[in-house]
């Protein structure tokens, strides 16, 4: 007994100062994201909507921050009760968690793990934003954000990586997130767009993005800080995984981008900016849920496959006729199933498990699982955001008045404007200044 229990003190898992701080930094790179997306949703919208797409993704940072310490973590990563959510009370505003105690058989504390977590909660309800541009009352968007977090997101992530949520132990791959985030977002925003209908002027007014640089920022950051999103989700990188999910963002966001700009050019005759930012945030989505599955040639595939459906998806609003102002079904929601199904035709069987795709050997047992989690969450996602978007419309109204909507939602929701032209001309008042000329002091106008 005496030696049984050396060993076991032996295998014991202890602190890693490596793997700690690894988690750390990807904390912050996930955190970066959120910024990332508001200027990259903020580029996308006309002039009079842009500071309230940047306040509806920042205005996710600190609502689901208090939630998640509050509740969240614990109904997403407590015990298990019914495979459907979790709950440890001790975790309720993380009032017994010490700052030593270990995550479940890693090697990093309770609380990089639960902030890492944290950031992954705090984007995704932003994703949903884009969607709903120039529209939705900024009070009616923060109470829809908590409503949402809580009866949405927290069970979806319990679910998809809590231990004994019915799809984890069912065997669903969703490496970083494209059920629990990116379909649980797209599902979300379609289900919101139904329910509050269309933009003043859609399908008759110009809505072009009016900062095509703000959008290019916006997705340099979300690809920046992705590494962190992605790679971090191993929770160390002891046996080389997150190398490998780190390699497969990079190669297959190269790759989806580039399809993108191959369909644009032969459907529309261009390379443009936006199909290249577009392009590039369809392949990190696709990734997301497959990177740790595939090998780098299949992350091609992967992403290849998502930029050319995605490119091909965001046109389905004019002709189906649902408003989604910056796309979120056809990038995020298209994206996420996409990369979530294609697990069933290219995991490896050498990353994260030994499970086989069918086109190395698998069969279709793996794409059959991949189907019950992608529309499980497509299913729960979508309703529940659409019968949340109704009773809130139904009581403090979701919309803002056509007026408000037409004269700009900066100004009636925020009272600002993202850019101040009033001294901008030859209007504006010149001043005298002195300076040398061939060795005399003269006056001129500044």
């Amino acid at each position: 007994m005496a030696s049984a229990a050396i060993t076991l003190a032996a295998d014991a898992p202890t602190l890693s100062a490596a793997n700690t701080g690894f988690m750390l930094i990807c904390s912050a790179l996930v955190l970066l994201m959120t910024p990332g997306l508001a200027f990259f949703y903020g580029g996308m919208v006309r002039v009079k909507s842009t500071l309230n797409m940047l306040m509806m993704s920042f205005i996710s940072i600190g609502i689901v921050t208090i939630l998640w310490v509050l509740y969240g973590f614990s109904l997403a990563f407590g015990t298990d009760k019914g495979g459907f959510i979790g709950w440890t009370s001790g975790w309720v505003g993380l009032s017994d968690i010490g700052t030593a105690d270990l995550w479940d058989g890693y090697t990093i504390p309770i609380l990089a793990f639960m902030v890492f977590q944290m950031m992954f909660a705090i984007i995704t309800p932003a994703l949903i934003s884009g969607a709903l541009a120039d529209r939705v009352k900024f009070t009616a968007w923060a109470l829809f954000v908590a409503l949402w977090a809580t009866v949405v997101y927290f069970p979806v992530a319990h679910w998809v990586w809590g231990a004994g949520g019915w799809a984890f132990e069912l065997g669903v791959i969703d490496f970083a997130g494209g059920t629990a985030v990116h379909i649980n977002a797209g599902a979300a925003a379609l289900g919101v767009i139904l329910v509050i209908g269309k933009r003043v002027g859609f399908k008759k007014d110009p809505m072009r993005p009016h900062s095509l640089p703000l959008v290019m920022l916006g997705a340099g950051l979300l690809w920046f800080g992705w590494f962190g999103f992605n790679a971090g989700s191993w929770l160390g990188n002891d046996d080389g995984v997150g190398s490998l999910m780190f390699v497969n963002t990079q190669v297959a966001t190269a790759a989806a981008m580039l399809a993108w700009l191959i369909y644009e050019k032969i459907r529309h005759g261009a390379f443009t900016t936006l199909g290249a930012a577009s392009g590039a945030v369809a392949g990190l989505v696709a990734i997301t849920p497959s990177g740790g599955a595939v090998s780098p040639i299949g992350a091609i595939a992967v992403g290849a496959i998502a930029g050319l459906l995605c490119a091909m998806a965001v046109g389905l609003k004019y002709k189906l006729g649902y408003d989604d102002s910056l796309d979120v079904v056809g990038v995020h929601l298209v994206g996420g199933v996409v990369g979530s199904l294609l697990i069933g035709f290219f995991a490896s069987g050498k990353g994260q498990s030994e499970v086989q795709g069918l086109f190395y050997g698998g069969g279709l047992d793996q794409f059959w699982k991949q189907c019950a989690g992608v529309f499980a969450v497509l299913g729960y996602s979508l309703v529940v955001s659409a019968i949340l978007a109704f009773l809130i419309d139904k009581t403090i109204g979701m919309r803002v008045s056509e007026d408000d909507e037409v004269a700009g939602i900066d100004q009636a929701e925020h009272a600002e404007t993202a850019y101040d032209f009033s001294g901008a001309g030859g209007g504006a008042a010149r001043t005298s200044v002195t300076t040398a000329v061939g060795g005399e002091s003269k006056k001129v106008d500044a």
